[in-house]
């Protein structure tokens, strides 16, 4: 009984850990927002770049950002899995 009530205050603390640290990452959209604003607002980059190289290497920035997470989900999922397969 002691065990399992550990475990569910150990899960409490870290969806609460999870859900304050993300606070941060809401940030990152506001700084591309005034990044887009003022690059592409004027049709250049800072070293005069047209407008579609300025775009572009922001959404690879953009797209890089969004596959992280999902790169860390599943390499910890893959390896629980071959965890558990070897106890099996």
């Amino acid at each position: 009984m002691r065990l399992k009530i550990n475990k569910i205050f150990a899960a409490v603390v870290l969806s609460l850990m999870l859900v304050f640290a993300g606070t941060d990452a809401y940030s990152q959209c506001a700084m591309c927002r005034a990044t887009v604003e003022s690059n592409v607002g004027t049709g250049k980059g800072h070293n005069h770049e047209p407008e579609s190289e300025v775009g572009s290497g922001l959404n690879t920035g953009i797209l890089y950002l969004m596959v992280i997470p999902y790169l860390l989900i599943g390499t910890v999922g893959f390896l629980w899995y071959k965890n558990s397969r070897k106890k099996a």
